[in-house]
């Protein structure tokens, strides 16, 4: 896992990708809603989206953001990337806080309850998350975190 080499964001990379990424993701949510999925439902290489609701932990409102996921049987695996930041997405910490989350895919709504995967079960999933995605390994060799994989269940 991560023995590419990448180099780092730069300060000024950094303060440009957060704004960026929250443009893009207000964006992909709205399209996303509108047209059931048909729009804003793949990214790159085919790659399915889903829109993940949480509860903000400090404010109690609801969050979405669109993520790549993973079908795993009955649950589905997404990434808390962020592009290989070097902080945490903001709704990976919401959804530490409040497990239980609402999920997209779609037109379909589900509950969900999410959880990290511990670390000899994301040692087995980031292989598949990969070959979902190639573009997590070149994430987490940019970022000194220890990229989290969420695990989420039907409630």
């Amino acid at each position: 896992m991560g023995e590419k080499k990448v180099d780092p964001y730069t300060a000024g990379q950094i303060a440009l990708a957060r704004p960026v990424i929250r443009a893009m993701s207000a964006l992909n949510t709205w399209v996303y809603r509108l047209s059931g999925g048909r729009i804003g439902g793949r990214f790159l290489r085919g790659a399915p989206v889903l829109l993940l609701t949480t509860v903000g932990r400090r404010t109690g409102r609801a969050r979405t953001t669109p993520l790549l996921y993973l079908k795993d049987g009955e649950n589905l695996l997404i990434v808390a990337s962020q592009g290989g930041l070097p902080t945490h997405p903001v709704w990976f910490l919401n959804l530490e806080a409040h497990p239980d989350v609402e999920i997209q895919i779609g037109s379909e709504r589900r509950a969900m309850r999410a959880r990290r995967a511990s670390a000899p079960e994301k040692a087995t999933l980031w292989p598949k998350l990969t070959a979902m995605y190639c573009d997590f390994d070149d994430y987490q060799a940019r970022t000194q975190r220890d990229i989290p994989v969420v695990i989420l269940s039907p409630r």
